[in-house]
């Protein structure tokens, strides 16, 4: 259960509370790790059993030349179709059909009619009617239903051509009783390259994990954006950088989304009500963003870290003061801090290398006198599973910072 201390604006100086790994209710931690429909191992299997019994008739038909054609036809099918299902069924992209129409509503034609029929529409907000509005959202048919906006925010000064960012809002949120109240932001962003905006409401569940965590009371009512820093290129590894020449991603976040979010949302516009996440590529865009805009962000909330551009240097183009200030394994451990930060690092154990890496990015931060706390998951790896499981922590986490005494202003 969720355990606020009160906010104190006088009297005696309070002393900060070292962050800790949230405790959650085991119903929560279930729904977090189950695997959806469509991330079944049995889908795979079958469909490898059905592709070898298959090939096996065919053999024994050999000497029919259109069974062995058809035969040899249907088990090739049959082989990839339990490729792309096993692939899913370890990275956890795809959960339901509702996800996979979604999938398919990116392309064009036959495949967007086919994601039509399998999106019910469920946890999606329409796409805007006109490509200039600012935001887009479903009409409350229920004030108590959460809501989830699109919020387009595109930046051209900063080349970032389009932004249609995701806005989960809680629910109450257009109840006349809540006109004054207001909420903490936390900001979530997409893996690289391929990733998009939507893959914290399909992949990540984010709508999911809010609604159960805010029934249990483990976290008080927050909004959530799932922001787009794909600059309408999502195949680009951007990593969320000021790109030289090219987007001004890192620019778009700090400035451009938060502004937009706190223009059109009733938020808490200070950076102790605002959290900053995401997960792999994304992780490290927060990391280096939070990094660099103490001003704007108080915690980081991170699934799959790391802390180093690797191949994703390219994007750089060799400009070498640029790639020294933007890896954070470089210039952490001797950063100034202008403001404190508190940390949450969240890997699987199945991936080691993420869990040295959070370690690492840990002692860096600690050894800097801000607080950080690791996560792991047991037997998870670098995938959307992991990133899915430990999103209920990653704000619950941000929750007690938000309702922390702790002064982080």
């Amino acid at each position: 259960m969720r355990c606020h201390a009160p906010d104190h604006t006088g009297g005696a100086a309070v002393m900060p509370q070292a962050a800790v790994d949230p405790v959650l209710p085991p119903d929560i931690t279930a729904q977090a790790r189950d695997l959806g429909p469509l991330e079944s191992p049995a889908i795979w299997l079958t469909a490898a059993g059905a592709a070898v019994a298959v090939l096996a008739v065919t053999i024994a038909l050999g000497h029919h030349r259109r069974a062995r054609r058809w035969g040899t036809g249907g088990a090739v099918v049959l082989f990839l179709l339990a490729a792309v299902t096993a692939v899913n069924s370890y990275v956890g992209y795809v959960r339901t059909p509702d996800d996979l129409g979604r999938l398919f509503e990116r392309g064009s034609g036959a495949a967007d009619a086919v994601g039509m029929l399998l999106d019910d529409g469920a946890d999606e907000p329409d796409a805007p009617a006109d490509p200039a509005a600012t935001a887009q959202h479903h009409p409350a048919v229920t004030s108590s239903a959460q809501r989830v906006d699109v919020l387009s925010l595109p930046d051209p000064a900063d080349a970032v051509p389009s932004g249609e960012n995701y806005v989960i809002l809680p629910p109450g949120y257009d109840d006349p009783a809540n006109a004054g109240h207001r909420y903490p932001v936390v900001y979530l962003i997409h893996g690289y390259p391929y990733g998009g905006p939507r893959d914290w409401l399909t992949s990540g569940a984010a709508p999911d994990a809010l609604r159960n965590l805010e029934a249990d009371h483990v976290i008080a009512p927050m909004i959530v954006v799932s922001v787009d820093l794909t600059a309408g290129a999502p195949s680009k590894d951007w990593e969320g950088l000021d790109v030289p020449g090219g987007p001004q991603l890192e620019t778009y976040l700090a400035k451009t989304v938060v502004a937009g979010v706190d223009h059109h949302y009733r938020t808490l516009a200070d950076r102790r009500h605002r959290a900053l996440g995401g997960m792999s590529g994304g992780g490290f865009a927060a990391l280096n963003t939070g990094l660099h805009h103490l001003d704007e962000f108080a915690t980081l909330v991170i699934a799959l870290p790391y802390d180093d551009l690797n191949d994703s240097i390219g994007v750089l183009d060799g400009h070498l003061s640029t790639i020294a200030a933007n890896t954070p394994r470089h210039y952490l451990p001797t950063m100034t801090f202008t403001a404190p930060i508190s940390v949450l690092l969240a890997a699987g154990t199945g991936a080691p290398t993420d869990v040295a890496t959070a370690h690492r990015i840990a002692d860096a931060l600690h050894h800097r006198g801000q607080e950080a706390v690791v996560h792991t998951e047991h037997g998870f790896n670098h995938t959307w599973h992991t990133a899915r499981a430990t999103l209920p922590y990653l704000l619950a986490f941000a929750d007690q910072n938000f309702h922390s005494p702790t002064p982080t202003s």
